[in-house]
Formats: C-alpha cells, sequence, structure tokens
C-alpha cells in the first residue's frame, strides 16, 4: 500500500547518478525517467517508461528510475563543504552520511503533501486554465479538492468558490482562499454557483471527485469558453456528445503530473508561501494505520499522516 512519500535516501542503484544517499526527496505516485518526449512536454505521468510506485506505507521503500522520480529539497553538499561536520544522518545500516537538508519536523507535512495531493490539486488548477482575475468553482472537499482551492488562491483567482457540506472542511477551505462556499450539490449545486456569478457560470472548474454528479455538476456549472481540470478518478462516468458539443467548454484532466510541478512546489514550501501539509488531521504510527484508513472512510479525518 501507498503512493505518497518523501524521505531520506538510504542507498542507490549503480545506474542512478543525480540522486545520493543523505538527500531528502520526494517523488511522486507514478516513476518516470523525465527525458522521454511525454515528459519533455510536462506529461510524466504518461512516461513512456512509468511505473506505478507502491509500497509506501512502511519503514523502506525502492523507487525505479530514481533520476527522473524523485526530487531532491536541495542538493547535499560535499563534506569539505558542511560548516558542521557532525551534520550527519544514519542511514538503515549504521553508515552517517552528511546532510544539511533535512527539513525541520513541522515541515515534512508540507512537503509529504506534494507527493499527491497538493500536485494533482495544482494540476486540476492548471489543467483548467486559472488566470487572475478569474472566477473558479472546485468540486469535492477531500484533500485534493481543498488543495486545488489553495492552487486557484497562488494562480491569483479572484473568487474561488468551494463546494462542502463539511463544517471543518469549510473552515479549511476558507483559510486555503475560498471566498463562497456552496453546500448544493447536482442541479441545486449548479444553480447556486449561477446564482452567484449572475447567470454566467465560473471561468474555470475543478473536478476532484470522479463520479458521474460530480463531472456533470463540473460541466454545466462552467460558463462557454470556460474550462474544467478534471483529477478525480472516474468511476461509472459516461458523457454524452451532445451535451458537451452545446456546452463549449474545455475538458483536461487525467492523473496529474506531479513530477513536473514538483521543483515549483517545493520552493513555494521552503520559502513558507504555502501550508499543504494542513489537510493532514491525524498523524498517526504506521502500525496503526488501518485506524488512519477508517478515520478518513468515515470522514472524521481529511488526510492521515503515517510516520515510521
Amino acid at each position: 500500500m501507498g503512493h505518497e512519500y518523501c524521505g531520506i535516501v538510504e542507498d542507490v542503484g549503480r545506474g542512478v547518478r543525480s540522486i545520493t544517499p543523505g538527500q531528502f526527496v520526494i517523488g511522486s505516485f507514478f516513476a518516470c525517467d523525465n527525458a522521454c518526449p511525454h515528459c519533455q512536454v510536462g506529461y510524466q505521468s504518461s512516461c513512456q517508461h512509468r511505473a506505478l510506485v507502491t509500497g509506501a506505507q512502511a519503514p523502506l521503500m525502492r523507487v525505479p528510475l530514481a533520476d527522473g522520480t524523485l526530487v531532491p529539497i536541495r542538493d547535499v553538499p560535499p563534506d569539505d563543504m558542511i560548516p558542521n561536520p557532525l551534520m550527519r544522518v544514519p542511514l538503515a545500516d549504521g553508515t552517517l552520511v552528511p546532510t544539511r537538508d533535512v527539513p525541520p519536523d513541522d515541515v515534512i507535512p508540507n512537503l509529504l503533501a506534494l507527493s499527491d495531493v497538493m500536485g494533482t490539486g495544482w494540476f486540476a488548477a492548471d489543467a483548467a486554465m486559472v488566470k487572475p482575475g478569474a472566477t473558479v468553482a472546485v468540486v469535492g472537499d477531500g484533500a485534493v479538492g481543498l488543495l486545488g482551492v489553495l492552487s486557484a488562491k497562488q494562480m491569483r483567482a479572484e473568487r474561488i468558490i468551494a463546494m462542502s457540506r463539511h463544517p471543518t472542511r469549510q473552515k479549511l477551505a476558507r483559510e486555503f482562499g475560498a471566498t463562497d462556499i456552496v453546500t448544493e450539490r447536482g442541479d441545486e449545486g449548479v444553480g447556486r454557483i449561477k446564482e452567484l456569478t449572475r447567470g454566467v457560470g465560473a471561468d474555470a472548474v475543478l473536478e476532484c471527485v470522479g463520479t458521474q454528479e460530480s463531472m456533470m455538476q463540473a460541466i454545466r456549472s462552467t460558463r462557454p469558453g470556460g474550462s474544467i481540470g478534471y483529477v478525480g478518478v472516474p468511476h461509472g462516468v459516461e458523457l454524452q456528445g451532445e451535451e458537451l458539443f452545446y456546452a463549449h467548454v474545455r475538458l483536461h484532466g487525467g492523473p496529474a503530473p506531479v513530477r513536473r510541478y514538483l521543483p515549483q512546489l517545493i520552493d513555494l514550501v521552503m520559502k513558507g508561501a504555502i501550508d499543504p501539509g494542513k489537510v493532514f488531521d491525524p498523524t498517526l504510527p504506521l502500525d496503526q494505520v488501518a485506524e488512519g484508513y477508517r478515520a478518513m472512510d468515515e470522514r472524521r479525518a481529511i488526510k492521515t499522516l503515517l510516520r515510521p
């Protein structure tokens, strides 16, 4: 289990060139070479050599295609450049390696969020072509939807409408930049967005759920000429060509190419510009992982953070 991860590199394979032990790195849920034609245009989740990354819910994990997949938060300096030679971290075999890039403990949740949910929310906003001054609607109040709100705010949207029925999630959406909350769903939700936009609809809509209802709500809430970024994994979604034809909206989405955004998002976190780790409510040890899943399933938690 597990496809979201960050941590210290313990060891590397013989073919790895740019990643070294001691670096604190972040990867995403698809390993990629970051060099093929698809990667070069920013779609690393469609890499010609991609591999699904799993096994992150463990004390140690192996990440394939490390040079393309992993992004250090900063380079590890050589021994003679380390101001304090005692600044070293122990690896699993007891070896001490020099590092000065291990982030403060309170920053780690923010970095972990970049591995999927922040990168996916950012892709939703990017795919929806969010621009400064835009009106944006976000369908879904899970971790991805909430971080879609944060992404739209970073992209300087003027009005951000979060669709949520849960007070704790509404509060976090407001904190991330939502200007309006819509509790209605389906046709009523569409009607409420139209009411808030004086009958026009949103310039950009982020679909972060993946159901038939959420997708149609997104399409019908978008103004003619507007764009939808859809990142909710589809289950049971069927679209009618005629309705799309007359809607005059753009649809773009899919598995988020998180690797494309990692350098930019790491920079925003390290500068203190964003705090995406706020989506993690409980922090639990690995041996309590089942409780983390229960809390999310019962909507007592937005996202569970696991530590070794």
